[in-house]
């Protein structure tokens, strides 16, 4: 089997006026998502999430990385994975070390997440080769079925209860909420927290994401003033760039810190853990690498007693491959799953549609992902140049 084309497919669903979600990015205008769609000359196919600037991406996959790709063998995925990263010096690369950054072009942003699209796709097709889930290729199933948490909580003050309510009632047993530079001040997140705790009782886990929006004294103000409420998880408490400030707001309090979904590679998950800055992880899969480099963000975890929680937001590509490897992971306890309204390229665009019943997501059994994707999907969402949200 070898490789025939590889293509970036760009989506964009529009959100209708004046109903999009409000955070600390501001207000949502649409949702864009890129799938990478390899084609081999047996008819297999394969499809991957990227993501980053969605015309990037796309000059990245079919202008840079299709050239390597075109007449190999998708099933050499540890091998097309090298190929991707190091690029022409993958002769002396191998064990070595090297990245693309020799050959001019930088081993991060969006070149990591075409690489993550791809990397995916071929997981994709080499599942679908052998007529079995991926999670079969990665060791076989460890669950059916991953619990899971709603991620949302945007409403403002007492509303925060209300809200967290809803997603209680609907069978969740955890849920997230955003906090920080979107509620004004340190008074108003702290009338948000008290809400949600209220209504969501004692026996279901709160966590709290702020989305780097916080100072370093902000954010320890935050995670001391929560710890009475007993929160999972406080995720992105300061800038992700801040490794050292991060681990800063973990040894001020006892509320665990989350983080890790802007991570490019598993170097800087590395660079996380040795700072003894987070303890849950959060790589995403269409960032960091794909699912290749997803495992050996897990296997570095496991060596350091770290659980893996995975973003799992943007779009419907990242949910089935996680879904993928959470089955097949010992310690991926929890799986996000995204509560914005009028998502449609996360609900709409695979079959079967993603299982979420009584806080557990069921791990489809199909080959490959366990999805179809839309052929229609082009035609359905087509692409809408420019920016995602209002500023805040």
């Amino acid at each position: 089997m070898k490789i025939t084309d590889v293509k970036a497919i760009l989506l964009s669903s529009v959100v209708p006026p004046n109903q999009g979600m409000r955070s600390d990015a501001g207000k949502t205008l649409k949702w864009d998502a890129i799938i990478v769609r390899v084609e081999t000359d047996e008819g297999i196919t394969g499809h991957g999430p990227a993501l980053g600037t969605p015309l990037a991406v796309k000059d990245i996959v079919e202008g840079r990385l299709k050239p390597g790709l075109v007449g190999e063998d998708p099933t050499r995925i540890e091998y097309l994975w090298e190929k991707m990263y190091s690029g022409t010096r993958l002769s002396i690369s191998l064990n070595k070390g090297y990245s693309v950054a020799a050959a001019g072009m930088n081993p991060s942003g969006e070149v990591m997440c075409a690489i993550s699209g791809v990397d995916v796709a071929l997981w994709d097709i080499a599942g679908r080769a052998l007529g079995v889930p991926v999670y079969k290729l990665l060791g076989g199933l460890v669950r059916d079925r991953i619990p899971a948490y709603a991620s949302g909580g945007w409403a403002l003050g007492e509303a925060a209860g209300d809200e967290v309510a809803g997603y209680v009632a609907t069978g969740y047993r955890a849920v997230k909420m955003h906090v920080g530079a979107q509620d004004g001040s340190f008074n108003d997140s702290m009338v948000r927290v008290r809400a949600m705790r209220r209504a969501a009782g004692a026996d279901v886990d709160i966590m709290l994401d702020s989305h780097g929006s916080l100072t370093v004294a902000e954010a320890i103000k935050l995670a001391k003033a929560v710890e009475e409420y007993d929160i999972k998880w406080l995720e992105e408490p300061v800038s992700s760039s801040d490794r050292t400030g991060t681990a800063e707001v973990r040894a001020a309090s006892s509320t665990p810190i989350a983080g890790g979904e802007r991570e490019y590679s598993r170097y800087g998950i590395r660079e996380l853990i040795e700072a003894r800055a987070l303890d849950y992880l959060q790589p995403d899969v269409a960032v960091c690498g794909g699912i290749t480099e997803m495992r050996r963000i897990c296997a570095m975890g496991a060596a350091y007693n770290l659980p893996v929680a995975p973003h799992n937001w943007s779009q419907a590509g990242i949910f089935a491959a996680n879904l993928q490897l959470a089955a097949a992971t010992p310690n991926v306890p929890i799986l996000e799953v995204c509560q914005a309204p009028h998502h449609e390229l996360y609900w709409d665009i695979t079959s079967p549609r993603f299982r979420v019943e009584e806080s557990w997501a069921y791990v489809p059994d199909g080959p490959g992902l366990g999805v179809e994707f839309d052929p229609e999907m082009e035609r359905r969402f087509p692409y809408v140049p420019g920016p995602t949200q209002t500023q805040f």
